[in-house]
């Protein structure tokens, strides 16, 4: 049976040509408000999902809706409890973008360590001497902190161990059993912040993680220790990132999240020497936007025709 799906924001075409060869039919949204969404909802059986909101409103706005397959992994912008209440699926894609951000977290890593953006800045000026003037920092025999040992977590510590670092890590849903193999467990979440020269998120943007991350925890960092985060911008307390930042309590940051998405061009991250800032763009290879797609629409054909998503993010009462 052909199905309608609502697709917001467009995708690669893979992602279109694996609902297409299934027999469904592509909407593709006006808009990405709340309000256009409700709108091009009403006739669709299914929404692939990206960054747009789709809170409650949306999805009742859709009476036909079986499924909402999101294009990424986090669904903090779906009302996921309300998804399941109403009989819809919602699915991820857990696999497809894991390795594309540990290798952006590995970049800003290395661009922190040497310093990079400023020296490039400083040279293409003119300032050849930039050589002499501003000193990197190797990684090995450094400290890495890593926050949260999920699929990208893992394969941060297995990059980052390539560059001879020692590794510790928290993640308190994880038995120290199961943390991955040449990984310190911290003794606590303060050990963490207070012994890593180099510290990177990878958790959830949850109720409970909002502003995790704060004024405490940067007060236990060294001073020339830095914090990369490419999981999501709420996480981290950013008033009290920027204050940090300008008063010294920390080396730096290389960000590519933040608290409000796009960052407004007076946001202070975006003009210190001492922050690497990316927008938002750790998944977005090429690759990855393909994966991202098709397998966002793999949830949506499963859950379509009656079957249990690969990667479910809720148990709906369907049938």
């Amino acid at each position: 049976m052909a199905y309608k799906v609502l697709i917001p924001q467009d995708i690669m075409p893979e992602g279109k040509a694996y609902l297409t060869e299934r027999g469904h039919e592509i909407k593709m949204g006006s808009g990405i408000t709340v309000d256009a969404i409700k709108a091009d909802v009403v006739d669709c059986d299914a929404i692939l999902a990206r960054t747009a909101p789709f809170p409650a409103e949306v999805l009742e706005a859709g009476k036909k809706l079986k499924a909402v397959g999101r294009h990424g992994v986090g669904v903090d912008n779906i009302d996921v409890a309300r998804a399941e209440e109403l009989g819809i699926w919602v699915t991820n894609a857990p696999e497809s973008n894991s390795n594309t951000v540990a290798e952006h977290t590995a970049l800003l890593i290395l661009a922190l360590a040497r310093r990079l953006v400023k020296i490039i800045e400083e040279f293409r000026a003119g300032n050849f001497n930039i050589r002499n003037e501003l000193k990197g920092s190797d990684l090995a025999g450094k400290t890495l902190g890593v926050v949260g040992l999920g699929k990208i977590g893992r394969l941060v510590v297995r990059k980052m161990a390539a560059f001879d670092m020692n590794i510790i890590g928290y993640d308190e849903y994880l038995a120290v059993s199961s943390y991955p193999a040449g990984v310190e467990p911290s003794a606590s979440w303060d050990d963490l912040f207070a012994r890593a020269d180099f510290i990177t998120l990878h958790i959830p943007a949850t109720k409970d993680t909002q502003g995790i991350v704060g004024e405490n925890e940067f007060r236990l960092m060294k001073e020339t220790a830095c914090i990369i985060n490419a999981a999501r911008g709420e996480v981290v307390d950013e008033p009290a990132l920027i204050a940090a930042l300008q008063n010294g309590s920390i080396g730096g940051a290389g960000l590519d999240v933040f608290a409000t998405e796009p960052p407004g061009s007076d946001n202070p991250l975006l003009s210190m020497d001492n922050v690497i800032a990316t927008p938002h763009n750790a998944a977005l290879t090429t690759e990855c936007m393909r994966r991202m797609a098709i397998h966002a629409a793999m949830g949506i054909d499963d859950a379509l025709n009656g079957r249990v998503p690969k990667w479910p993010v809720n148990e709906p009462k369907v049938g």
